[in-house]
């Protein structure tokens, strides 16, 4: 299975997201390989810094910042359980070819208008990709939201109707995300309890639309 968390829009935690389904993959027993194609190559500074401490390898990091990705994730996703492909903002080259090259789309978003509006233009490379991938599968995941905030079940209800659809699991927004990247360390590792579980219902969610 090729995962790519995309959105045009900086700042909606696709890098968050991208290593940590692939560590709830890892920790499940599964082989995983995250593609950062993210020119500024924030999950491979992630990979480096979690060198730095010493800490076991759950899962390769590889940088493949290009338009050949394509052509070329497949070939790594034959030695794997899945492909997590890091995608880039605002560079439409790439996010073609992550768009060819996946099977499932996963378009992070805050409990905001803005992130909604923009969204568009994610919108319209996704209905370009389906002429060619019409099996293509593609869900909103609400992400750093507050569950109980106003905004939150108003941006809920507003991709509710939407295609693609919204995902139920939703991730909170939650400092152990950040204190757990300084080090290298996913959440569950660094004991935060709640944000684990969100990610594991994330990945179960994920996993199930693959079958």
């Amino acid at each position: 299975m090729i995962v790519a968390l995309l959105n045009q829009k900086g700042g909606v935690g696709k890098t968050t997201l991208a290593l940590h389904l692939a560590g709830e993959w890892a920790r499940r027993g599964q082989r995983v390989t995250v593609i950062d194609a993210d020119p500024q190559g924030s999950a491979l500074d992630w990979s480096q810094q979690r060198a730095r401490e010493s800490l076991p390898r759950l899962f390769g990091v590889i940088g493949l910042a290009r338009d050949t990705l394509h052509r070329e994730a497949p070939e790594l996703a034959r030695n794997v359980h899945h492909i997590v492909i890091d995608g880039p903002p605002r560079v439409a080259g790439l996010m073609r070819s992550a768009l060819l090259a996946a099977d499932i789309i996963l378009i992070p978003v805050q409990p905001s208008p803005f992130d909604g509006w923009g969204s568009a233009e994610m919108l319209a490379l996704l209905s370009e990709a389906r002429v060619y991938r019409p099996q293509l599968v593609a869900r909103f995941v609400l992400n750093r939201c507050g569950a109980r905030t106003i905004i939150a079940r108003e941006t809920a209800l507003t991709l509710a109707d939407h295609d693609p659809p919204l995902l139920t699991s939703k991730v909170g927004q939650r400092v152990a995300f950040a204190d757990a990247a300084q080090s290298g360390r996913l959440v569950w590792e660094a004991h935060a309890t709640i944000a684990a579980r969100e990610i594991t219902a994330l990945a179960s969610e994920v996993g199930r639309l693959a079958r």
